[in-house]
């Protein structure tokens, strides 16, 4: 019996124009969020921060998911360009100064290891929601059924989606936070480097070929 490959192991059937398809016909879409440094914010600002994102909250009438991405991050090529930066100085006063720098990051980061941390938010939609759709049945569809994703539906849905995304970037935004929804290549990477952390650690990425990345 031949072995399964992840594929079918995922809920994912698709990603075409910057939209997640899933295997029950219902789509998402990923917005990359920025950070903030909260603790360095005056009291004011944080209560501001907070009321805003409480309001961004109770605005919204789907739901959403936060997601965090923590990586390992391995800077062994910025050490190695240090050392060449190092090598390279005619000076010998920035040549001990890079060199004392180059050791001061390696001694940083021997403690432990170096994390980058990520966060995204998935937005939903169902093709259930789109209007009219439900108009005709005699009955309510079973939970195993699936809708077609005609043509006609996806761009149907992809527009709902991508109205419910733009709210969603509105109200980040007015907390303070930088938002950009991730296209198909930037999809298909965040996903491969999700199953090839240590891959992803080092920078490589797979070349995506054209007819992806449309």
């Amino acid at each position: 019996m031949p072995g399964k490959t992840a594929q079918q192991f995922l809920e994912m059937e698709d990603i075409k124009q910057g939209v997640i398809v899933l295997k029950n016909k219902a789509v998402r879409g990923v917005v990359m969020v920025s950070s903030l440094n909260f603790a360095l914010k005056s009291e004011d600002e944080q209560n501001a921060t907070i009321f805003q994102f409480q309001n961004f909250l109770n605005s919204l009438d789907f739901f959403v998911e936060i997601v965090i991405q923590s990586r390992k991050l391995n800077i062994t090529a910025y050490l190695d360009k240090l050392k060449a930066l190092e090598e390279k100085q005619e000076s010998e006063l920035l040549q001990y100064q890079t060199a004392d720098y180059r050791k001061f990051i390696a001694d940083l980061i021997a403690g432990g290891q170096v994390l980058s941390k990520t966060f995204y938010v998935v937005v939903p939609f169902a093709l259930i929601e789109i209007p009219g759709m439900e108009a005709g049945k005699t009955k309510v569809p079973k939970k195993e059924e699936v809708l077609d994703l005609t043509e006609e539906r996806f761009q149907r849905a992809k527009s709902q989606l991508w109205q419910r995304m733009e709210f969603v970037v509105l109200g980040l935004r007015r907390c303070g936070l930088q938002c950009m929804p991730l296209n198909t290549p930037e999809l298909l990477e965040l996903f491969w480097s999700l199953y090839h952390p240590e891959e992803a650690e080092t920078g490589y990425y797979p070349e995506i070929p054209p007819e992806l990345t449309q």
